[in-house]
């Protein structure tokens, strides 16, 4: 059997992460071979991670990717099992690079993103860095989400990490600054649609027939019903509507108003929560 020295212990545990022990046993068992070593720890982690599978994951991390010069964004919800391990480091640098793989691969599906090889390591896949990580960790953890878009991106995590917001425009004015403002507008006003014909016409129509009946339960004259409607609509649609919604910097102007006057138009939005929509 092959000498197993402290400086090859030693480089074993830089590139894994794993403990001395975890490390030194490993190359015992391929005979020294540094490689084998790594990808028998692997093996160790998928085994892991199969015998945690059943665990509740109810915490979790949004990772991020923003490439302007390429115009592309990302948003990766990584989750695992307890709040410490969603502010541990590595989950959170793990979560960052499932989001820039996401962004610059071009295929963000969770269900098949783990088997492709990493874009910045091509010798080992995005499910390989997972189970580094969870080796490490020893906890649960579950690419539950991934989504990308196009275009001139801008992008927002909440501090806590559990929240994420991607906005893409069209247009070249307006400044980075203005842009990550409308990013937490979204994060915080959550609104369901950037316009109202993006709302799903059978939920309009159902509140629309609510706030009829509530009027006409006011006892307000009949001819005025279609009127006061009206207002109530609009007012919903304040609510529901990201581009009517009065922007929270300032709101005597809608984020409408305030891209408009940007020379900006918003062409899409994501808002992903961990463990929510």
């Amino acid at each position: 059997m092959a000498e197993i020295t402290a400086a090859m212990v030693k480089d074993l545990r830089e590139r894994s992460g794993l403990p001395m022990m975890d490390c030194k046993k490993a190359l015992q068992e391929t005979g020294g071979d540094a490689a084998k070593a790594l990808e028998l720890l692997r093996k160790r982690g998928a085994a892991a991670a199969e015998k945690k599978a059943g665990r509740a994951m109810g915490e979790g991390r949004m990772g991020i990717y923003v490439d302007a010069a390429k115009g592309v964004g990302a948003l990766a919800e990584l989750t695992c099992e307890t709040a410490p391990v969603g502010r541990n480091p590595d989950f959170i640098a793990l979560a960052a690079k499932i989001a820039k793989h996401a962004a610059l691969a071009g295929n963000a599906d969770a269900a098949t993103i783990g088997a492709e090889k990493f874009i910045d390591d091509p010798s080992q896949t995005v499910q390989d860095l997972l189970f580094d990580v969870l080796n490490r960790i020893r906890e649960n953890m579950k690419i539950a989400r991934v989504a990308r878009v196009k275009g001139r991106a801008a992008g927002y995590v909440h501090h806590d990490g559990k929240l994420g917001v991607l906005l893409v425009v069209e247009g070249s004015g307006g400044s980075e600054s203005l842009l990550n403002d409308i990013c937490m507008h979204i994060a915080a006003m959550a609104p369901k649609a950037l316009c109202r014909e993006d709302l799903p016409a059978d939920v309009v129509e159902k509140e629309k027939e609510i706030q009829r009946a509530q009027i006409i339960a006011s006892g307000k004259p009949e001819n005025m019903v279609d009127k006061i409607l009206v207002g109530k609509m609009n007012r919903y649609f304040s609510e529901q509507v990201l581009l009517e919604q009065p922007f929270v910097k300032d709101d005597k102007k809608t984020v409408g108003k305030v891209l408009q006057e940007a020379g900006l138009k918003a062409v899409r939005f994501l808002r992903m929560q961990v463990g929510g929509a």
